[in-house]
């Protein structure tokens, strides 16, 4: 199962008010671990960048000005994600933006059905708790101690390791499978050998005492036509 975590830096907070993205960072799951397959890409947005975004994300004018614009580069992020689940924190926000440049060179963009919202997850197993991103590395005890400004390949790498950690952690999955590999592995050796570890124990006597006997014969000559009788009476 192959997911990818992305998420965006922009100028703003809104499209529709001339925002444009900066930067789009993606990080590939296979089976919810890192495949080690990574995407970055920055954007020239063809306008100025506020000080108070570069405040959050430190990219400037001079960094950006020869990026390649949007055009240029978006499908080298539609052929990274091919048709994996989306991993987003605050999902609204970055799919506002990419569908907004997507839908303006005339893509269909891309749907909510293959979202997966980190953020919701977190609030609803954190109800009433802090559920941003640096919230939830210090739960998880994810070092974030590089994370000096907002980046896109860099909150995508620790919000892949968030979204393990809500979806039920690492180390418990792994070590529980691990456990039954080994246990799975260790009966198949046993059965093959023929030899197991189990405490051998002595056969115990099955054969019925001449009491039991008595009383056995005497509780058929009690039956009527009984089944024991017509096997001896014919010699089976």
């Amino acid at each position: 199962m192959l997911e990818v975590v992305l998420d965006t830096e922009t100028t703003g907070m809104d499209p529709t008010s001339g925002d444009r993205l900066l930067e789009i960072g993606c990080v590939e799951l296979k089976n919810h671990m890192p495949t080690g397959r990574t995407l970055q890409i920055y954007i020239n947005p063809e306008r100025d960048i506020p000080a108070e975004a570069t405040a959050v994300h430190g990219i400037t004018e001079e960094f950006i000005a020869d990026k390649p614009v949007f055009s240029e580069v978006y499908m080298d992020f539609i052929d990274f994600i091919g048709s994996s689940k989306l991993i987003i924190h605050n999902a609204e926000f970055d799919m506002k933006f990419l569908n907004w440049e997507l839908k303006n060179l005339g893509h269909p963009g891309l749907k909510w059905s293959r979202v997966i919202d980190t953020l919701a997850m977190a609030r609803k197993k954190f109800p009433g708790s802090p559920a941003n991103l640096d919230a939830l590395c210090r739960r998880f005890e994810i070092d974030n101690s590089s994370r000096t400004y907002h980046g896109a390949l860099l909150d995508s790498e620790l919000l892949a390791e968030v979204y393990l950690e809500l979806i039920g952690g690492r180390q418990h999955g792994m070590g529980l499978a691990d456990k039954n590999a080994s246990n799975k592995n260790n009966d198949k050796h046993a059965r093959l050998s023929g030899k197991n570890n189990r405490p051998v124990r002595e056969a115990r006597p099955h054969s019925a005492s001449e009491e039991e006997l008595k009383n056995h014969t005497e509780m058929l000559g009690k039956l009527k036509d009984a089944l024991w009788l017509r096997g001896a009476d014919s010699g089976d």
